[in-house]
């Protein structure tokens, strides 16, 4: 399974018995065959009640479960759309940002204060993904969301990258990632916006940035 643009802003996927694909709920554009599209309660690792838990925060994206034989078609607020092909490696993605993906992939959820302390969870806020991030391994297709198309950016071990936060989108491979500070060029342009933190991610893989600071 995987999924097919058929333009900038939507994409097309097949669904075979047995299989099954995640989605925003509301995002399916049409379809052909005989589907079926199902609320899931379950958002990631932890069940119905750290979902609920994350609902509450603000951090959770209803889901929806796509079943049966036949093709879909998805699409969401008219934003760009850009299809990561996993092989085995882990993503990090913002819930928000997920359109849709293979039900084959495990979901999970991570706190970014693991991840850093204090300025993991102030990476959270300058992303606007808050106390949380999802995660989706294994091998099979995601389609995320993002305003004016997505680039992807290698990381290698000797060549770390950073990224304006707001226009970070997810990050795949064996990376780590630190939310630094860079006052003394704020200063000197005199702005106070979200370019005085630039989110540092070196390792093995890849990071997905978007053309925008906006978010969606």
């Amino acid at each position: 399974m995987g999924f097919q643009r058929l333009s900038t802003k939507m994409v097309e996927a097949q669904v075979a018995p047995g299989q099954r694909i995640f989605s925003q709920r509301g995002a399916m554009i049409a379809y052909r065959g005989e589907l079926s599209f199902t609320p899931n309660l379950m958002s990631g690792q932890g069940g119905v009640m750290s979902a609920i838990g994350r609902r509450v925060r603000g951090e959770a994206a209803p889901l929806m479960t796509v079943e049966g034989n036949g093709t879909v078609m998805f699409g969401h607020g008219g934003h760009e759309v850009h299809v990561i092909d996993l092989t085995g490696e882990l993503l990090h993605v913002e819930a928000d940002r997920l359109l849709a993906f293979d039900g084959a992939l495990r979901q999970g959820t991570v706190f970014l204060g693991s991840q850093g302390g204090v300025m993991g969870m102030v990476r959270g806020q300058a992303t606007g993904q808050g106390l949380f991030t999802t995660t989706l391994e294994g091998q099979g297709s995601v389609a995320v969301l993002a305003h004016g198309g997505v680039l992807e950016l290698s990381v290698a071990s000797d060549r770390p990258v950073n990224v304006d936060p707001q226009a970070y989108v997810g990050h795949r491979g064996r990376l780590t990632n630190r939310l630094t500070t860079a006052l003394s060029w704020r200063d000197m342009v005199g702005r106070g916006s979200g370019e005085a933190f630039q989110l540092e991610l070196s390792g093995q893989g890849t990071v997905f940035v978007q053309a925008s600071e906006e978010k969606l």
